[in-house]
C-alpha cells in the first residue's frame, strides 16, 4: 500500500482529507516540524503539504524534506495558491492544489505522481 504524508494544521480538514485517502496508508502531521520528522521516519511516496502551518511553514518544510530526499514528491494544498503557490513550486513542490478541491481532483493529482 502506498504511503501518503498528509500535513494540515486544521483538525477537521486533516480528518476529511484522511477519509478521502482511505485507499492509502496515511500518516498525519499538523505542523512543519512534525512533517519533516515523520517524512524521515516513514519515507512516504507522496507528501500533501499545507502552506500555512504553525512553526515551520509548508515552504520551509518542503525545502527541508527535499534536502533530505531530493526525489520526494510534495504536492502543495493551500487556500492561498495565488499568493503562496509560486513559493511552494520554487521550494520544490511538483504541483499546487488549490483549496477547496473535489475528492476526484485530489485523487487524480496523487495518481499522476505515484
Amino acid at each position: 500500500m502506498k504511503k501518503i504524508l498528509l500535513v494540515e494544521d486544521e483538525p477537521d480538514l486533516l480528518e476529511i482529507f484522511g477519509h478521502m485517502l482511505s485507499d492509502y496508508e496515511v500518516i498525519k502531521a499538523s505542523d512543519g516540524n512534525e512533517a519533516i520528522e515523520l517524512f524521515k521516519e516513514h519515507k512516504p511516496d507522496i507528501v500533501l503539504m499545507d502552506v500555512e502551518l504553525p512553526g515551520i511553514d509548508g515552504v520551509e518544510a518542503t525545502r527541508r524534506i527535499l534536502e533530505y530526499n531530493p526525489a520526494a514528491k510534495v504536492i502543495a494544498i493551500t487556500a492561498f495558491a495565488s499568493r503562496r503557490g509560486k513559493e511552494m513550486l520554487e521550494a520544490g513542490a511538483v504541483e499546487v492544489l488549490k483549496k477547496p478541491f473535489r475528492m476526484h481532483e485530489l485523487l487524480e493529482t496523487i495518481k499522476k505522481y505515484l
